[in-house]
């Protein structure tokens, strides 16, 4: 029976169609994921399922058969429906008790929190689920995965029956997924209906049931997930072939170094060694991938080189002039760019258009500024060139970085930073949270950057793009450099999974 239908469903904002004329129905009791690509609309619609907007005249929705019109979240979730956000919404100086009754608490007297029936009744929703929180934690304690718990028990706590979980696994480690996925089946098993947003095709053939796919806001297919491939999801979603893992062509060994990094020392914000005796030389034309489990000074790492965090001890030179310390500025005119970890945070102000984005270093440099006024007509060309040449959508370079798709904003730090002509590329996380559309233009970019001369260093905590991209790989561990693996080493190699989640456990070679 279908616990919800959406009929001829259409969604715009002024002049922009987020979703046009789909149909979607899920059955009660089945994980349904909707797969597209960043920006096809899919967040849009279960934020329409979930109450926080208006479709347009003309659609229907159906839960349990009945029609509905829901005019806020609170009706949505008195109907049975919750939604957990890519982004999480928790109180993070609150305890997970607080966040997880917050706005209804039970009261005893009429106007005490009766914080003892709340306990017990989370408490048997985690026993029931088989998953467990601290429920005194406060929130800015706990790991991304233990927080994605938080707010699944929020949902139950208000008695779900249908749960829209948005990209539940952009932010979670490998083992975190795993656990995620138990939980998931957990809440099958006991008869929850579960909808998930997502492009991760591996994720879908691990738990979904069934999945409809999206493609620039129109409804493409609904498939049985066990009769499709990957590859035939992948297609179906972009609308052309696509390239699931990177071609590349093999490059000549060599010794020329553009970035070398020497016995560096970096302290974490609590002032304890996050990068100890760190040595490693990028070579010009290679791209050097650094493995590693998240949380071994990787970002440290990063934050030294660019110049956000002072190091300690050590040097960092490229083309063999010194660049340890400098301000931020100074070291990108030295021509070492940056694809952050957080594209938003860091990478882009997210209050700022297109344009402004693309010209965040060079704002006051001519052709964009002439005795300190920026010329818009320079600024406009200079945007929709690379708008075109790197298919930046929409193409208006008017547009907020906010009201881009993830994979969209990346295009635009990618764009600036190669633009810039960097000796080296910093490419942190590059595809993190991206559809499979995007992460094959982001590595073709990558690899075009490496075979035009320039150094690449890679650090991604996704081992198969480590592997898919790399020319040489280094390992790091509780932030000293465990190992290094030539091109020869990594191609002689048959265990290279398991030989390089032994150095990333600490193993030294």
């Amino acid at each position: 029976m279908a616990i919800l239908e959406l009929k001829n469903l259409t969604k715009s904002f002024g002049s922009l169609r987020a979703y046009h004329n789909i149909n979607l129905t899920v059955m009660k009791g089945e994980v349904h994921a909707l797969l597209g690509e960043n920006g096809a609309g899919k967040s849009t619609l279960m934020k329409t399922i979930y109450g926080e907007h208006a479709p347009d005249s003309g659609g229907e929705i159906l839960l349990h058969q009945k029609k509905i019109k829901l005019e806020s979240t609170a009706e949505a979730i008195a109907l049975g429906i919750g939604m957990v956000h890519q982004h999480f919404r928790l109180v993070r100086p609150f305890s997970v008790l607080q966040n997880i009754i917050l706005g209804i608490e039970p009261k005893k007297w009429g106007f005490l929190i009766d914080y003892k029936s709340a306990r017990n009744k989370i408490e048997s929703i985690m026993a029931e689920f088989n998953f467990f929180v601290d429920l005194d934690s406060k929130i800015e304690t706990l790991t991304v995965g233990t927080q994605q718990r938080v707010e699944i028990l929020k949902i139950l706590y208000r008695n779900a029956e249908l749960l829209i979980l948005d990209e539940p696994t952009a932010v979670l480690t490998p083992q975190e997924i795993k656990d995620f996925y138990i939980i998931i089946k957990n809440l099958k098993q006991k008869g929850k209906t579960i909808l998930i947003i997502t492009h991760k095709l591996h994720e879908i053939k691990e738990i979904a049931d069934r999945c409809t796919i999206i493609r620039k806001g129109e409804f493409i297919e609904t498939l049985t997930v066990k009769d499709a491939s990957e590859q035939e999801l992948a297609s179906k979603m972009v609308g052309r072939e696509v390239l699931l893992h990177a071609v590349k062509k093999e490059v000549s060994p060599t010794d020329i170094c553009v970035l070398e990094i020497k016995n560096l020392n970096v302290l974490n914000s609590k002032k304890l060694p996050a990068i100890k005796d760190f040595n490693l030389i990028l070579k010009k034309g290679f791209i050097t991938g650094l493995a590693g489990i998240d949380g071994n000074g990787q970002s440290e790492l990063v934050q030294a080189l660019t110049g956000l965090k002072k190091s300690e001890s050590g040097s960092v030179k490229i083309n063999e002039k010194a660049i340890t310390n400098l301000t931020p500025l100074e070291i990108y005119q030295n021509k070492l760019g940056m694809i952050p970890e957080d594209r938003q945070r860091v990478g882009l102000v997210m209050d700022y258009s297109i344009k402004e984005n693309l010209v965040l270093q060079t704002i006051d440099q001519i052709p964009f500024s002439k005795y300190g006024v920026i010329l818009n007509n320079e600024l406009n060309k200079f945007a929709v060139k690379l708008i075109e040449r790197f298919d930046i959508r929409p193409t208006d370079p008017e547009i907020k970085a906010r009201n881009l798709s993830g994979g969209n904003q990346q295009k635009v730090i990618l764009a600036r930073e190669i633009e810039h002509n960097p000796e080296v590329l910093i490419a942190f996380q590059p595809t993190r949270g991206l559809d499979v559309g995007a992460i094959e233009y982001i590595h073709s970019e990558l690899i075009k950057l490496r075979d035009s001369g320039k150094a690449v260093f890679l650090i991604s905590y996704e081992l198969d793009e480590i592997l898919s991209l790399s020319d040489e790989i280094a390992v790091i561990c509780e932030g000293k450099l465990t190992a290094l693996l030539s091109q020869q080493e990594i191609s002689n190699n048959k265990n290279l999974k398991e030989t390089l989640g032994f150095y990333m456990a600490g193993g030294i070679k």
